[in-house]
């Protein structure tokens, strides 16, 4: 094509970003080709979940695994809980889990929550190992004991709640000194009452929830607890699930910010829900659906600008919290469910897209640089389609690692790919007519992990592009 012009473009936050969780003790990791894929966009961030109780015996084997014939009625009955085992730390490395999967995670342009649970009782070696562990990986989003004000992990049992609070304090402030590219996640309870005035367990936490970088309350619509142990059944004995109104946790949620900014001296803060949905076992495949999509409904209604993201627990789910219920007969098939649709549409409206802000036009070579998913500056490039097209596709000449948006819909370059197909923007949204589309392109760190050797490397990465690809665009078969 000729006449092509290229201009700098910034990607920015979100009215709202989504996040997603990926693999837990409900369901196993699934690679971010299949799931880009699938949604057609990346995420902010994807969610990972890990545990790490280095003083443990069994450790690191998973607890299941390890103690596959233990007499379990619940799922938190284990010493410690049932995640997959955080392999890094003190005496650890960091070439297994869950740093193989968070590599996967940036190199498609999206940042790395970890939620990791941590036996309270582990040295401030440990937690210092944990930080340098993380300083390559970027603007990371740490979330420590997760659901701290509850009972049922195994945190709790270690130490007082006071004690868990404490905890949390002392590794945010070894995170501040020795991986400041670190964004601490506090989730707790917050408010769990219409009529309550404060957060469940405010003394304790109150601290916490000055110091930390982001609050976070975990809210399922609906939830089925006892699964696997049993059935989410009407006549149920004991009842082992719930489920609230839409609107009731939309309200519950929006207390338990306001109540952190007035413990906070009414200073804000990132608000967050780091795990969102309505539990299919309780709810049902349509009521699911129905339920996430009234909350959001909510949250684009509401006047006041007070939420910054929540995450959809999960992708790929054993049970029914996935936008995909895991076969049954070959764990690494999904099974779409009715929120797939849904939550395919509400992630691709304005709302919860990133701002994409256009600059200056570009001469080449240009160096590009990645900061995270709410900051990065990338190419765009305007393109003008005469119809729908037969052939759209792009031609690379070197190994550059680049995410590549086409009006709407996102496709992954790896170092080894040439050829990107762009043909599968138009199958579902075919052009009834001449169309101006932009194509974006930008370039997170082809390794998943910075160049700590740069200046600013613990939270930007940089990648030189010396030209464009070459576009082929074709609007009829190559013979007929």
């Amino acid at each position: 094509m000729k006449d092509i012009k290229a201009y700098s473009v910034h990607m920015g936050k979100a009215k709202c970003a989504v996040d997603l969780g990926d693999g837990s003790e409900r369901g196993e990791y699934v690679n971010q080709d299949y799931i880009l894929h699938k949604l057609g966009r990346p995420h902010r961030s994807i969610s990972l979940m890990y545990c790490y109780y280095p003083l443990d015996k069994e450790f690191p084997g998973r607890i299941s695994e390890v103690m596959k014939d233990a007499n379990v009625s619940f799922q938190w009955d284990y010493p410690y809980d049932d995640y997959f085992t955080y392999k890094g730390g003190l005496g650890g490395n960091t070439d297994d889990e869950p740093f193989t999967c968070m590599r996967d995670v940036r190199r498609h342009g999206q940042d790395v929550t970890l939620t990791l649970t941590i036996d309270p009782n582990v040295s401030d070696e440990h937690l210092i190992a944990i930080a340098k562990d993380l300083r390559p990986f970027g603007r990371l989003l740490l979330r420590v004991n997760h659901e701290a004000t509850g009972n049922w992990f195994s945190f709790t049992k270690r130490t007082t709640y006071q004690g868990v609070a404490d905890f949390y304090c002392r590794f945010n402030r070894i995170l501040k000194e020795y991986a400041p590219n670190v964004s601490t996640i506090l989730c707790i309870g917050g408010i769990e009452d219409l009529n309550a005035k404060e957060i469940i367990m405010e003394k304790e936490f109150a601290q916490a929830v000055r110091e930390t970088d982001i609050w976070s309350v975990d809210k399922y619509m609906a939830l089925h607890w006892g699964w696997p142990f049993d059935v989410a059944l009407k006549d149920s004995n004991p009842k082992n699930f719930s489920r609230s109104k839409v609107a009731d946790t939309y309200a519950l949620t929006k207390m338990s910010y306001r109540r952190f900014k007035e413990i906070n001296g009414g200073a804000a803060k990132p608000m967050v829900m780091s795990e969102f949905n309505a539990d299919g076992d309780v709810t049902g495949p349509y009521d699911q659906a129905e339920m996430v999509k009234g909350f959001c409904e909510l949250l684009k209604a509401d006047p006041e600008e007070w939420f910054s993201a929540f995450t959809f627990y999960q992708f790929r789910d054993r049970g029914r919290l996935g936008l995909e219920i895991e076969d049954p007969n070959y764990s690494d098939c999904g099974i779409e469910q009715p929120v797939m649709k849904v939550y395919k549409e509400l992630i691709n409206e304005d709302f919860f897209k990133p701002a994409m802000t256009r600059g200056e036009e570009l001469s080449f070579p240009v160096k590009l640089r990645w900061g995270g998913a709410e900051d990065a500056e990338g190419i765009e490039i305007p393109l003008h389609f005469e119809g729908n097209p037969h052939f759209c596709e792009l031609t690379f000449d070197d190994d550059s690692n680049l995410m590549i948006e086409l009006g709407g819909k996102w496709f992954y370059k790896s170092p080894k790919a040439k050829v990107i197909d762009l043909m599968s923007r138009f199958f579902e949204e075919p052009l009834d007519g001449p169309a101006d589309l932009t194509l974006r392109i930008f370039a997170p760190p082809a390794s998943g992990e910075n160049d700590l050797n740069e200046a600013d490397g613990l939270l930007n990465a940089y990648q030189t592009v010396e030209k464009l690809p070459k576009i082929r665009i074709e609007y009829e078969p190559v013979e007929k």
